[in-house]
């Protein structure tokens, strides 16, 4: 199988063997078997839902970290997260932290490990989780110039933000079952639905399929509410309806045993409505439109990483 979900890791057991995980990481967080400190490097949209997540799932603010350079950002999270510990430094955000989430612009992220290697080196039991889109792990070790870090590639969606996200991860054979059961319980804060993908090139795909996949049921919704504008309805009950037929059906989907074609099926009587509107979506060539568009996502994807990783 090329994914392996992480629902089997309930909250509950996630709780208990972050205690017992504890006893792994750095002396800091065995001598007070607390949670383990997670800094977060860059206070962007991204980083703010997962500290929030997290946070709300029950890890204390003292134990979540961040540092922010610009003024105005760093002063909004300071306000709305006062238990948490902010920074203007990297790397005293990184010194005695577990678990660093790199979430940077991709194009700073070189100078950012540059500059951080010394510190980040120091600890041989810290993990790197990355949401920087298409920078290769192999980029990242040149940059700490050692392979010997645990790291981890995380493609989030924007659903994210508000803790719906679904969530990609590719692990280094440097990261170990405990460090794999901590990103799972970080990235669970904001998602419904993470997967590990287990080679690096399969987190393009996730790219395609979820990481931009917002973006198609939005431009779909949008088309939908345009046409029931031209066909007379109010643009607000245009809107209305076309939104929640899209989340009843993800719903449905999501609580059915069926598969998604039978599904489709079941709701595509002979001769009537549906089938007429399916037929013309499939004589329009829907399924090789969006094969097209995932496709055309995991080359940026690919090319991406090819040029930010030089």
């Amino acid at each position: 199988m090329s994914f392996r979900s992480a629902a089997t890791f309930t909250s509950s057991v996630v709780n208990q063997r972050l205690h017992t995980i504890s006893s792994h990481l750095s002396p800091m967080v065995s001598a007070s078997n607390q949670r383990p400190v997670i800094s977060f490097i860059g206070g962007g949209n991204m980083a703010e839902a997962i500290l929030a997540g997290l946070q709300t799932s029950g890890h204390p603010g003292s134990r979540l970290r961040f540092s922010e350079p610009f003024d105005e950002r760093r002063k909004y999270m300071e306000t709305r997260y006062p238990e948490m510990v902010s920074s203007t430094d990297n790397e005293a955000a990184v010194d005695g932290a577990d678990v660093v989430v790199l979430a940077v612009k991709p194009q700073v992220l070189k100078s950012v490990l540059t500059t951080l290697a010394p510190s980040i080196l120091k600890n041989p039991s810290i993990l790197l989780i990355s949401i920087a889109a298409g920078i290769t792990t192999d980029a990242m070790s040149e940059w700490l110039s050692s392979d010997s870090v645990p790291i981890v590639r995380c493609m989030p969606n924007t659903p994210a933000l508000i803790s719906e996200g679904a969530v990609g991860l590719y692990a280094t054979s440097r990261v170990n079952t405990d460090q794999r059961t901590i990103t799972e319980s970080i990235m669970n804060s904001i998602a419904k639905q993470v997967s590990w993908v287990q080679k690096e090139p399969q987190i393009d795909t996730v790219t395609g399929i979820s990481g931009s996949g917002p973006a198609y049921f939005f431009l779909i919704m949008e088309a939908m509410q345009n046409a029931g504008i031209a066909a007379g309805l109010t643009p607000e009950d245009a809107k209305a309806l076309t939104l929640q037929t899209c989340v009843g059906a993800a719903r449905m989907a999501q609580e059915s045993e069926d598969d998604l074609a039978t599904l489709r099926r079941k709701v595509t009587s002979p001769k009537g409505t549906t089938e007429a509107a399916v037929n013309s979506l499939e004589n329009n060539n829907i399924r090789k439109v969006m094969e097209d568009a995932v496709f055309a996502a995991e080359r940026r994807g690919q090319q991406l990483a090819q040029d930010l990783s030089k």
